[in-house]
């Protein structure tokens, strides 16, 4: 009697186990993403309603909180030059009405900006009484500003970390840029005027 139950649970066992078909591939389990939908079944995401400023204000506030320090994130604060208020006066001279303020925004003295000014611009001018540059010649609003985006990258920005928080040095008759944010020290060049014309009345031959 033993042996008929032994044997009759090895049928079972048998009959439940499938015989192995080596032409029969696996069926592999199919993964399932749940997508996060909205009520409407648009797909969300977190950043979804934000704008790119939002987003980038959203990473500086995120370093910044991490490191606990204002200066391992970085300001993304630069200089933002007011467009040139530029006016005709006469038939053969500029005025550069707003010129002292675009210096100010720079932290630069009008001098130097004025000489590289003029020295791009290959003409001469002056400060007036109202601190307006007058320049001889006729230029267009976009003369003054693409020189000034030259000055900003070569006298103001610095190399290092792109701050303009920067000061102008001369030292043994060298122009330095020293940074205040990383502390950096580049040497610049002296601005050289060109070659120009001297009109004026000549000298009546004796």
């Amino acid at each position: 009697m033993a042996c008929d139950n032994q044997n009759e649970v090895k049928d079972e066992v048998v009959s439940d186990i499938t015989p192995f078909d080596p032409t029969k591939k696996k069926k592999k389990k199919k993964v399932v993403i749940q997508d996060t939908v909205d009520d409407y079944g648009a797909p969300s995401y977190p950043w979804e309603g934000n704008t790119y400023e939002e987003l980038l204000d959203r990473v500086f506030n995120i370093l910044r909180d991490r490191e606990n320090n204002l200066e391992l994130a970085g300001d993304r604060r630069g200089i933002v030059l007011r467009p040139p208020q530029v006016l005709r006066e006469g038939t053969n001279k500029t005025v550069f009405v707003n010129f002292i303020d675009e210096c100010k925004m720079m932290r630069r003295e009008p001098n130097h900006v004025m000489n590289f000014l003029l020295t791009e611009l290959g003409t001469s001018g002056s400060l007036d009484g109202q601190q307006r540059l007058v320049v001889k010649g006729r230029f267009a609003p976009n003369n003054f500003q693409g020189i000034l985006r030259r000055y900003v990258i070569r006298y103001v920005n610095c190399n290092g970390c792109k701050s303009p928080d920067t000061m102008l040095s001369k030292k043994n008759r060298l122009l330095s840029l020293n940074c205040e944010k990383c502390g950096s020290e580049r040497s610049v060049a002296q601005i050289k005027a060109g070659f120009q014309a001297r009109v004026g009345p000549r000298n009546a031959r004796t």
